[in-house]
């Protein structure tokens, strides 16, 4: 403490990012601050709760980097953020982007569902959304494309395929189009779409009459559904608002530590949905609050407005979001943007229970675990499981959990490609590529790994692990002879900890024993299921695209490969490579055929 306060002293009042560390050194949580003085030393210098209090009983250090401007600040927190992953840096971690619906007018008319995240400007498009709900989204699609002779294949057949014979498509790959037509279709469809439900509905019960008269009720009973349906969807979308702007509103709760902060989608003057973001409070409200929301536009639709109240920073937002922000005061604005606060104060009251038990479930068992093994820090773990592959080939699969949740954009899947195909030196390949290639990229390394066996799979890891002069903490998890695990055997001295079956920490190793062997297992049954050639010949150690392409040109199966002697396949590959495609292919048929 003594020195920290000789370096508060020396901190200018100015804006800037502030970078928490511990007693490794590591960057656990990064910030920003329109003065960094004030900020930095309000972590010491006065009581804390929840997380925030978490935060600061690990803080040994911290650095600090000087902007010109609170929006350069934010800017650079963002960039640290994603450079360093800290911890405590929790929120908005999934990125997920909501599903879109897309109108492409040309060169065909087209209605597909796209994630925001991924899509391309295009001058022919239309998007309409975001659609938190999924379901309903593809529910429009589908009923639209029913509706109306829109274009559903891929590509452009030479034929005209089933669509067009049951009158669901124009036929756009043979036919001469009228425009007039596709104009027609075209106005209806994105009328509906900005919010006009009459022209569909009349066009529903149009259809619903037709299939009656013609004694088809159980078409006309499909349709009726639909029509429900929709007028349910119109009915929840009611707002006061008759502009047709695209906006936001944005307003959040606080209780018990935890900020509530939700979202209303309002889109051609109707409500579209909503999203919620709950998360522990580690900084200042508005800090926490003003960060998730331009964390959310980075993978979000930006829409023409986005309406706060006046507790947040306007103009920073505005100039880090580049669009209109509003603060609303008074009128109907003000109604929407209290009825977002009434819904954010639901959902954290609706939930404060399950987040606390989810808590139990994950940061504090993982916490109860760095206490069993007598850590001073643990926070990243890495799980790795092996599956063999048609007997004598391996795959193996790395999950990764961070704060007790798994990260699952951290998975690693690998192909083995030792000639001893045991655990051992399976184990030993697949940890020698992870973290070679982890010190060779700089990227975040572990404080545990968790093999799943005993003392073989833990040697076999150590040993690596020493030749890469890395110093991380293995732990095997091993079974009875029910094969249920009910002892954590530690590679520091082989100690076998007995697991209490009742515990959370207990269904928490348990939980990620299952992940890494799930996700080990869907990899396995991935190669299995493709059974191509090409995909069988991505599995041989050797066989690269340009070995691969001269394969498929001569032979063009698998059945013929396996025809082939050895001396006419060494012809286009090594004697050695040929021998082990002869010997994967022959387990292959074996395996196929049991």
């Amino acid at each position: 403490m003594d020195h920290i306060k000789e370096k508060l002293k020396l901190i200018p009042h100015l804006p800037g990012s502030y970078q928490m560390k511990d007693k490794n050194g590591t960057i656990i949580y990064v910030g920003k601050a329109k003065d960094l003085h004030k900020r930095v030393s309000s972590y010491f210098n006065k009581e804390h709760t929840g997380k925030t209090a978490k935060l600061v009983s690990e803080i040994v250090d911290f650095e600090y980097i000087v902007t010109t401007s609170e929006v350069e600040a934010f800017v650079l927190e963002l960039n640290l953020i994603k450079l360093h992953d800290p911890k405590y840096n929790i929120l908005l971690k999934d990125d997920k982007s909501y599903p879109y619906i897309e109108y492409i007018s040309k060169p065909f008319p087209r209605l597909k569902i796209v994630r925001y995240a991924h899509l391309k400007k295009h001058s022919n498009r239309n998007l309409f959304g975001p659609y938190p709900n999924a379901h309903a989204a593809r529910r429009i699609v589908n009923l639209l494309n029913r509706l109306y002779p829109l274009k559903k294949c891929e590509g452009k057949p030479k034929e005209v395929c089933l669509y067009f014979h049951i009158n669901e498509c124009l036929g756009y790959c043979q036919k001469n189009i009228d425009d007039n037509l596709v104009k027609e279709m075209e106005s209806e469809i994105l009328s509906f779409l900005r919010g006009n439900d009459t022209v569909l509905k009349k066009k529903l019960l149009e259809k619903i009459n037709f299939y009656s008269q013609n004694l088809n009720f159980e078409k006309a009973l499909e349709l009726k559904k639909e029509l429900d349906y929709i007028s349910i969807i119109m009915d929840k979308q009611k707002v006061e608002l008759h502009d047709f702007i695209n906006r936001d509103v944005i307003s959040y709760y606080l209780n018990n530590s935890y900020l509530s902060v939700q979202f209303f989608f309002l889109r051609n003057g109707k409500l579209l949905g909503h999203h919620n973001e709950i998360f522990p409070l580690i900084s200042e409200v508005k800090d926490d609050v003003e960060f998730c929301i331009v964390k959310f536009y980075q993978n979000h639709e930006i829409p023409k407005e986005i309406i706060i109240d006046d507790s947040l920073d306007s103009n920073l937002l505005k100039q880090l979001i580049n669009t209109n922000v509003t603060i609303a005061l008074k009128g109907i604005k003000k109604k929407l943007l209290d009825m977002a606060y009434t819904n954010a104060k639901v959902a954290l009251d609706n939930t404060f229970s399950t987040i606390k038990k989810k808590e139990l479930r994950t940061s504090k068992a993982q916490d109860d675990l760095r206490k069993l093994l007598n850590m001073d820090v643990l926070y990243r773990i890495d799980a790795f499981d092996n599956s063999n592959l048609f007997g004598s080939f391996s795959v193996s699969g790395m999950v990764v959990f961070k704060n007790g949740e798994p990260s699952k954009k951290d998975y690693r899947k690998y192909k083995i490609s030792i000639e001893k195909n045991d655990d051992y030196h399976t184990m030993q390949e697949v940890i020698f590529r992870r973290y070679k290639k982890a010190i060779e990229e700089q990227s975040q390394l572990p404080e545990l790994i968790i093999v799943d066996g005993g003392i073989n799979q833990i040697n076999a890891c150590l040993e690596i692990l020493k030749s890469l002069k890395l110093n991380i903490r293995v732990v095997g998890l091993k079974k009875d002879d029910k094969h249920r695990t009910n002892v954590l055997i530690d590679g520091q001295n082989y100690q076998e900890l007995s697991l209490d079956p009742m515990s959370n920490l207990f269904h928490f190793l348990t939980r990620i024993q299952d992940e890494v062997h799930r996700y080990t297992i869907n990899y396995h049954k991935t190669i299995r299921s493709k059974g191509s050639i090409a995909s069988i010949l991505d599995n041989i150690d050797g066989i690269g695209n340009v070995r691969k392409k001269e394969l498929i040109k001569k032979y063009g199966s698998i059945s013929k490969i396996m025809d082939a002697s050895l001396d006419e396949l060494c012809q286009i590959i090594p004697q050695n490579v040929a021998q082990n495609l002869l010997k994967y292919l022959k387990e292959y048929k074996e395996d196929k055929n049991n």
